[in-house]
């Protein structure tokens, strides 16, 4: 699901009908698995780094290069992909390409054993003179980096609802695991220190909440979110990391084991702060755009 969302709004604001029809229908059907290949070993969040290179053959691209950390790639049927196409400097020399994988010479080397987010796959891919049908170029040769930059913001403006949504939960197990845990023959939740906690936890969450319904307001007015949304990244980012991790701390040595929810929660926030642009990536990004 996630792949599918961070790899089809490309086709849609910049792919041919033929694009449309062939991929982006069918995903947003659930009949094709579709990932985003960005990442590579050496190119996280510096993609200008990137090295796969797609090199224009008659009426193909011959593509050759790995990517890395790619959600769904143990199962998608097709790759929004991202590729050098040339050798000029600066940042029109990148394209990208909807590649299927059954196309010969693509290869899934493994699928990686993460930390958390375990029910969803993630693996590395290679990519040995792959063709390309010409057709498959989205949108215009060269202008990949520029209309990919576009579709991070959507994909980091995902992660505010979610880490609400993340928090609120959190807070509801744990405050109902509090109130049948009894410790000097009081229930937990009886103390205050701990319902300070939620108190604080729940009045950021509801100003991330404001902000995010603030930031929907913008882009219906077609306004630039880059900002705003790398900001509440940013936000919803140390914040569900920050109760998750107190929340564990409340449910004791039974939130230290693996089979309880809380656990699996905490393990699955730490990804918020490095999928789809770090924590330091934000912060240069808002610098920059407020000229500091």
């Amino acid at each position: 699901m996630n792949g599918r969302k961070k790899a089809t709004p490309a086709i849609y604001e910049f792919g041919s009908e033929y694009l449309k029809e062939t991929y982006l229908k069918p995903a947003i059907r659930g009949e094709m698995v579709a990932a985003i290949a960005v990442t590579e070993p050496d190119a996280g969040s510096d993609v200008a780094a990137l090295k796969s290179y797609a090199k224009k053959d008659g009426d193909s691209y011959v593509l050759n290069g790995s990517k890395t950390y790619i959600t769904n790639g143990t199962q998608a049927d097709f790759l929004t992909l991202l590729a050098r196409t040339s050798d000029d400097p600066g940042y029109h020399c990148f394209s990208l390409f909807v590649v299927p994988t059954n196309l010969k010479g693509f290869a899934v080397s493994r699928k990686l054993d993460k930390l958390g987010m375990r029910s969803s796959d993630t693996a590395e891919l290679f990519f040995d003179n792959v063709r390309i049908p010409a057709e498959n170029l989205i949108g215009v040769e060269g202008e990949g980096f520029i209309q990919q930059m576009q579709q991070f913001q959507h994909e980091r403006f995902v992660t505010m609802p979610g880490a609400y949504v993340g928090v609120r939960n959190a807070i509801a197990d744990t405050v109902e695991y509090l109130k049948k845990r009894i410790v000097f023959g009081k229930p937990l939740i009886t103390k205050q220190a701990l319902r300070h906690q939620f108190a604080d936890w729940l009045a950021e969450a509801e100003a991330l909440r404001q902000f995010t319904y603030h930031i929907v307001r913008m882009k219906m007015a077609r306004m630039d979110v880059s900002k705003e949304v790398s900001m509440g990244k940013l936000i919803s980012a140390k914040l569900i990391q920050k109760t998750l991790d107190g929340c564990i701390q409340m449910f004791g040595g039974a939130g230290f084991m693996n089979e309880m929810p809380i656990s699996r929660a905490f393990r699955d926030s730490r990804l918020s702060s490095v999928g789809g642009g770090a924590n330091e990536v934000m912060r240069e990004i808002i610098t920059k755009m407020e000229g500091i």
